[in-house]
C-alpha cells in the first residue's frame, strides 16, 4: 500500500467519524499497522551519507547529482517525483519514522551526515514504506572512518570487540525500549526487527590484513548481530563497496568487494542474505557536486539508487522467508 492511498484510507475513516458525530482523539495514530517494522542501517561515512540535497548558484556542475537537481532535470524527474509534495517541498512521511543518533522523526531529507545530506536511508525508508502497510522505523547506527576489523569487530571474530558493535548494539535495544518516548504516535502494539543492511568498506580496503579477514569477519557480524538481536536468520542486506565504479582498480578496494559478496553468499546464509552491487550507481566528478570519490563525490543519484537497491534486496528476502520459513538456519 502506498502513502497515497494509506492517506486516501485516513481521510474516508476521518468523513466517517465526523459524520458519526464522534469527536476526534487529541493525539494523531501511527500511520501504518502494527506491529512496526523496523530495520536496522550500519556502517560508516557511506552509511551516515553525503549525498547533497541543495543546489545554489555556488554548486559545482549547475547542481548536477544534487537531490534539488534531480527532482527538476527532465532525465531524472519521473524517478524522484516522490520526494517532493505539490507544492515543490520535501516529503515528510508519517508512515516511516527514522532514528539517528540525535535525530528522529519522520522520514525526510536531512538525515545524512549533516542535515543538508541524504543516505542510503532516504530511499530505502521511501521504499520499504511504499510496500508494507505496516508502520516502518529505521534505526541508523552509522559512524564515518570505521573498520570492521576493529571499530565494529564481532565478539565471535574473538580479541576486542569493537565498541562501535557494542555501540550499535546498546541503541538499538534502546530506541526499542523507548519508542512512544521517541515517536509518540506509536500506539503501543509491539515491534519486530525485520532486517538489517550494511553499507562500509573504505577503512578496511586501506590495509591488506584487514582485507583478508573481510570475509570471516563479515560472516561472524551477521552471526552476532542475529545472536545479540535475538532474530535467527534475520534478512541481512550488504551493499557493497563501489565507489569508484566499473573503473575501480585497486586491489585491496575490490577484494573488500569480493570479501562482501563471498560473505553474504556463505551457505549458512541462504535465503536470509544478499550482497547488493553498486558499482554502477558511481558518478563521475563532472556531474557531481564533489570530487571526493570515497564518498560517492557526493551524489545523490548514487545514494538515492543504493537505498532502492536495497529496499528491494530487503524485500525480497522478507518475500522469501514468507515463501520458505526456516530454509536459513544458522548454525551458531
Amino acid at each position: 500500500m502506498t502513502k497515497r492511498t494509506k492517506s486516501i484510507r485516513s481521510l474516508l475513516l476521518l468523513v466517517g467519524i465526523v459524520a458519526a458525530g464522534f469527536s476526534l482523539p487529541a493525539v494523531a495514530a501511527q500511520a501504518g499497522k502494527s506491529p512496526v517494522k523496523v530495520f536496522i542501517l550500519a556502517g560508516q561515512s557511506n552509511m551516515e551519507g553525503a549525498g547533497a540535497v541543495n543546489a545554489s548558484a555556488k554548486t559545482r556542475n549547475g547542481g548536477q547529482g544534487t537531490l534539488q537537481y534531480l527532482v527538476k532535470a527532465p532525465a531524472t524527474a519521473e524517478r524522484f517525483k516522490h520526494t517532493v509534495d505539490a507544492g515543490g517541498k520535501w516529503v515528510v512521511r508519517d508512515d516511516v519514522w527514522i532514528w539517528f543518533l540525535d535525530r528522529k522523526g519522520g522520514l525526510t531529507v536531512g538525515y545524512g551526515a549533516k542535515s543538508d545530506r541524504i543516505g542510503p536511508e532516504f530511499q530505502f525508508g521511501h521504499f520499504m514504506g511504499d510496500h508494507l502497510d505496516n508502520q516502518v522505523l529505521l534505526i541508523k547506527t552509522a559512524w564515518g572512518g570505521k573498520s570492521l576489523q576493529k571499530d565494529f569487530r564481532p565478539p565471535s571474530s574473538g580479541g576486542q570487540v569493537g565498541p562501535f558493535y557494542t555501540e550499535m548494539i546498546k541503541h538499538v535495544k534502546d530506541v526499542l525500549g523507548k519508542l512512544k518516548q521517541n515517536f509518540p504516535d506509536y500506539d503501543g502494539q509491539g515491534c519486530e526487527i525485520a532486517g538489517f543492511g550494511w553499507h562500509q568498506g573504505w577503512n578496511d580496503g586501506c590495509t591488506a590484513g584487514a582485507v583478508a579477514e573481510y570475509e570471516k569477519n563479515m560472516v561472524n557480524f551477521i552471526r552476532d548481530v542475529r545472536k545479540d538481536l535475538g532474530v535467527k536468520d534475520l534478512p541481512f542486506v550488504i551493499a557493497n563497496s563501489g565507489f569508484g565504479g566499473r573503473g575501480q582498480k585497486n586491489e585491496r578496494r575490490l577484494g573488500i568487494m569480493t570479501a562482501q559478496a563471498a560473505a553474504a553468499a556463505n551457505p549458512e546464509f541462504k535465503g536470509t542474505a544478499i550482497c547488493v552491487e553498486t558499482r554502477d550507481f558511481f558518478r563521475p566528478g563532472e556531474v557531481s557536486p564533489s570530487k571526493q570519490v570515497y564518498h560517492w563525490n557526493g551524489n545523490a543519484e548514487t545514494y538515492f539508487l543504493i537505498g532502492d537497491a536495497m529496499g528491494k534486496a530487503m524485500l525480497s528476502l522478507m518475500n522469501e522467508q514468507i515463501h520458505h520459513p526456516g530454509e536459513g538456519q544458522n548454525t551458531k
